[in-house]
């Protein structure tokens, strides 16, 4: 497994974006190298020149493989022997420059994985789709909170009816790295990230709402229905939405509430999700992500622990641990989990054997589509007063 069989290599990887200041960048890079399948090959670090080159030593990239843009790299890759170009794409730029880089990659017939939201509006990410259908490429997208193992737990728990019915969804994404305006004091991640013209239609909802919604999707598997939302911005002067508050229905009846924040003092990740069923409900905290609350009337709680060895834990939640109970996996192994999944299906495509394009373990194309429609129907709903508006796409999946 650790040399992706049957190929027996690792992948070689390039990084688009990621230089120096960039905290995704980094993220990106251990991931995918976390469990010896994949190798930092080549990269443009930067869309300043200089900076992309200056960044190339962090990542051991070899200075003849430091490109000073994407352009240059995919042209150059291709001129390469297939036995020493690239075999995928790691875009971890702001999102306004994800379409172009994934969709170039992808007609360049590189694998793709996309941090998200997946491109700057729901029209690009439509045609990316499209473009994606149109290709044999692997395309996934870093919702890497789907990669915890107890999420994993959950999903197979509520897919094979354990908690009954699905009634209700609750999430809350709550930070406080935004309370004063970081944006006017040299903070490069808060600068694109209240830029409409880099982050696109929302702020703290295409940031981190887009994850809650997403992840209530990726474990329930329920089909939304409509969505009503208010947004609001509270540090004078900014742009974008730094709070905001919606409700969900879904297409079975079911109810969903969502709040997130950038603006909460005090608060630094804290991500939480409790799902209501007819025989029982969960609750996951991301700051404690190795347990999980699972309770039933009439019945002591029970605290589900990451135990790959225990008889409680599912063949999913299993497979996504890497080490004993005890010992805690977290941020870094989540998103390396979404990294895997997606070497599979990446080993299968060089050794010419067939993969699910759809319906895949990890976030895909098709998840990208759904949450550009989220986010564009949140801002339409907050714009007209919380109206209820449809938030069914054609490309949801289950």
């Amino acid at each position: 497994m650790g040399m992706n069989e049957p190929l027996n290599r690792k992948l070689r990887m390039a990084l688009v974006g990621g230089g120096q200041g960039s905290f995704i960048g980094r993220v990106h890079s251990i991931a995918a190298c976390l469990d010896n399948r994949a190798v930092v090959t080549a990269g443009a670090l930067s869309s300043n020149p200089e900076r992309a080159k200056a960044s190339a030593p962090d990542y051991g990239i070899d200075d003849a493989r430091a490109y000073t843009s994407y352009q240059e790299l995919l042209d150059a890759e291709l001129k390469l022997p297939a036995d020493e170009r690239i075999d995928f794409v790691s875009i971890a730029t702001p999102n306004h420059v994800h379409f172009e880089v994934a969709e170039a990659a992808v007609k360049a017939g590189f694998n793709v994985v996309c941090d998200k939201p997946m491109t700057y509006d729901l029209a690009q990410a439509e045609q990316l789709l499209e473009t994606v259908k149109n290709s044999d490429v692997v395309f996934a997208l870093s919702h890497n909170y789907t990669g915890y193992p107890m999420i994993r737990q959950a999903r197979e728990m509520i897919l094979s009816g354990e908690l009954g019915e699905i009634n209700a969804i609750r999430s809350q994404y709550i930070q406080g790295w935004l309370v004063e305006a970081m944006e006017h004091q040299e903070s490069k991640q808060a600068a694109w990230r209240t830029d409409p013209s880099k982050s696109g239609a929302a702020g703290a909802f295409g940031d981190i709402a887009t994850h809650a919604y997403n992840l209530g999707r990726y474990m329930t598997g329920l089909l939304p229905d409509q969505v009503s939302c208010h947004l609001k911005t509270f540090v004078d002067g900014r742009r974008l939405d730094d709070y905001g508050t919606a409700i969900i229905t879904y297409e079975n009846g079911a109810l969903g509430t969502l709040t997130a924040s950038q603006v909460t003092h005090g608060r630094e990740n804290d991500f939480e999700i409790e799902i209501d069923g007819t025989k029982g409900s969960l609750k996951w905290r991301q700051e404690n992500p190795n347990e999980m609350i699972v309770r039933h009337n009439g019945k002591p709680h029970q605290i589900y622990t990451r135990d790959p060895k225990a008889a409680h834990i599912n063949a999913m939640g299993r497979a996504a641990c890497r080490i004993p109970a005890g010992h805690p996996e977290a941020f870094f192994e989540a998103f390396a989990n979404v990294y895997n999944a997606a070497f599979d299906d990446m080993a299968k495509r060089a050794c010419g054997e067939t993969f699910e394009r759809r319906d895949s373990v990890y976030t895909n194309c098709y998840d990208g589509v759904e949450g550009m429609f989220f986010i564009q129907q949140c801002v339409a709903s907050s714009q007209e007063n919380a109206a209820w508006v449809p938030l069914r796409h054609d490309a949801a999946r289950k």
